[in-house]
């Protein structure tokens, strides 16, 4: 071969490599992140048969498949769940640990992002993102975009709606519990006059709620996933605005993620989404949990129409999408929010067997009062109280009293060790100052110092937790993780199944590099090879 026939040659393969990581590395014009709520990846594959073409299975067949993502903390809820998947850092940096925490001064539950420096609109409820410490997916595109970039968030519920909204958005809107409409906070500034116009027109919530019922999409006997249900008669719910709690109640069906949907189809029609000279991201949540008020059975008709109807919403949203902007030019990122809620019950010739015995957090406070107040000689409240299976005690008391406050620490957590149930108890001395180990490395992650308890029991599973209020149902204790599956579609990715867990946290810093801009801020992870490389190997032009 002759040189100049060599150099032909290699100028057709440089040619050819550019080609193939320009199409690998095409920077999307919109990116759609869809997350549903308390998604399980088992339940995708128990109700396969029943979903057509275009939701559900057009994702896994045509887009880039991970079947299970990793959170690397207990006790993962939605607030969690979402800031990890948003920030790519879990929540002993990003601070959201879970949805509410506890006013102890004032002797009540707030939400987690309640904050009263700002009003809400369309709601009473007072919100804002500053109680997340790290930035976000949407907030790197506004700081690298200088504002240009349009940032929306749609979610049933606010603390969805905010955390993957992030900081610098343009808007979050969620579902108000009080009046069904799209709410927001005066913390963002953009309303959009279809927001307005929907809210006060006959397509809004409220004016739609009497005439929902829910039914059966399919004949009764197609939902036969579950070899467990006994009851054949098909269910039937009704709603009406003179209800209490009728708006939470409708989050719990499949009506809610229509109206996501509703709204999604607004901001593709008149956001002008995907025509800017930077790309837009809008975050759509569905919810996939259990109906409110089958909260205490696993295996129901409800959830199986649940995901069907899901599958539906999904299809026409990818297909809205498709026509408004084009999958070729949208990234599509599915994936959920890492848990599942119900609330267990036993029959009672099992519960005995099953169930390990109750543990009361009040007694259990009480107790160690006690044993401190002998410890130390004085008639003092050391223990302010107990919430979400941590252990806070007064600070200030102790402060006054010139004590120590690790020993103290040390001390409770070698007595509550001795409670019956009780599997490990950390405290808060031993994760600031690096005395963990690998089994309480999950507690450092799933904490933030600031709010977190001085004391973290882990009970055993099985064990039940009674808060002796005769309101509250008796929570029983699970570790199973929950099958969660990733999935990045359109904008030229190739259809791939990828077999091996994926974390959480790597989520954020994979969108972010395929938008050629810098990871959350607390984003310690590495995008994932398969979307940073293309085919696991980084794509060089030859020269």
């Amino acid at each position: 071969m002759d040189n100049k026939v060599r150099k032909v040659l290699t100028s057709l393969i440089a040619i050819l490599a550019v080609t193939n990581l320009e199409a690998q590395t095409q920077v999307p014009k919109l990116v759609v992140y869809i997350t549903v709520d308390q998604l399980r990846g088992d339940y995708i594959e128990y109700f396969y048969n029943t979903f057509g073409e275009r939701g559900f299975k057009r994702l896994l067949n045509e887009g880039k498949v991970y079947p299970n993502i990793r959170f690397d903390f207990p006790e993962v809820d939605e607030a969690s769940g979402f800031a990890t998947l948003f920030s790519g850092a879990n929540p002993c940096f990003h601070g959201i640990s879970s949805n509410n925490k506890y006013d102890f001064d004032r002797e009540r539950e707030v939400s987690i992002l309640y904050d009263p420096a700002y009003l809400g609109n369309y709601t009473r409820d007072n919100y804002s993102p500053k109680a997340l410490f790290s930035s976000t997916i949407g907030d790197e595109l506004k700081i690298a975009s200088k504002g240009r970039s349009d940032v929306y968030a749609i979610a049933p519920d606010a603390e969805s709606a905010i955390l993957s909204a992030g900081h610098a958005a343009n808007g979050a809107f969620w579902i108000d519990d009080v009046n069904g409409k799209w709410a927001t906070t005066t913390y963002y500034k953009s309303v959009p006059w279809y927001v307005e116009r929907y809210n006060n027109g006959v397509e809004s919530l409220s004016a739609r709620l009497d005439k929902m019922e829910w039914t059966p999409s399919l004949p009764i006997d197609r939902y036969n996933a579950f070899p467990y249900i006994l009851d054949e008669v098909p269910f039937k719910y009704t709603f009406s605005t003179k209800e209490r709690k009728c708006y939470p109640k409708l989050k719990t069906t499949p009506f809610v993620n229509k109206e996501v949907n509703r709204l999604a189809m607004q901001f593709l029609e008149y956001g002008g989404f995907g025509t800017r000279a930077c790309p837009d991201m809008l975050s759509v949540t569905y919810y996939a949990g259990n109906y409110l008020g089958n909260m205490n059975k696993e295996y129901t008709h409800e959830i199986q129409d649940t995901y069907y109807q899901l599958d539906k919403d999904i299809e026409q949203l990818l297909d809205a999408i498709d026509r408004k902007v084009g999958l070729s030019k949208t990234l599509v990122v599915f994936t959920g929010s890492g848990y599942y809620k119900s609330e267990e019950e036993y029959a009672e010739e099992l519960d005995a067997h099953v169930t390990q015995g109750e543990f009361h957090p009040k007694r259990c406070v009480a107790l160690l009062n006690m044993y401190l107040m002998a410890l130390y000689g004085q008639q003092t409240n050391w223990v302010k109280g107990y919430y979400n299976n941590q252990i806070y005690l007064n600070r200030k008391a102790i402060e006054d009293a010139k004590l120590d406050l690790s020993e103290i620490q040390r001390k409770s957590a070698a007595f509550l060790k001795e409670f019956s149930g009780v599997q490990h108890v950390t405290t808060d001395y031993s994760l600031l100052f690096g005395d963990w180990n690998e089994g309480t490395a999950k507690f450092r992650q799933g904490t933030h110092h600031l709010g977190r308890g001085d004391l973290i029991i882990e009970l055993q599973p099985g064990w039940k937790i009674n808060h002796d209020n005769p309101k509250e149902k008796v929570k029983v204790i699970r570790n199973n993780a929950v099958l969660t599956p990733l999935i990045f579609l359109g904008n030229g990715i190739k259809p791939e199944r990828i077999y091996r867990e994926v974390k959480a946290t790597e989520v954020a810093p994979t969108v972010t590099y395929i938008l050629r801009i810098r990871p959350p801020n607390a984003s310690q992870d590495s995008p994932l090879r398969e979307l940073a490389t293309g085919n696991g190997q980084l794509a060089i032009p030859t020269k």
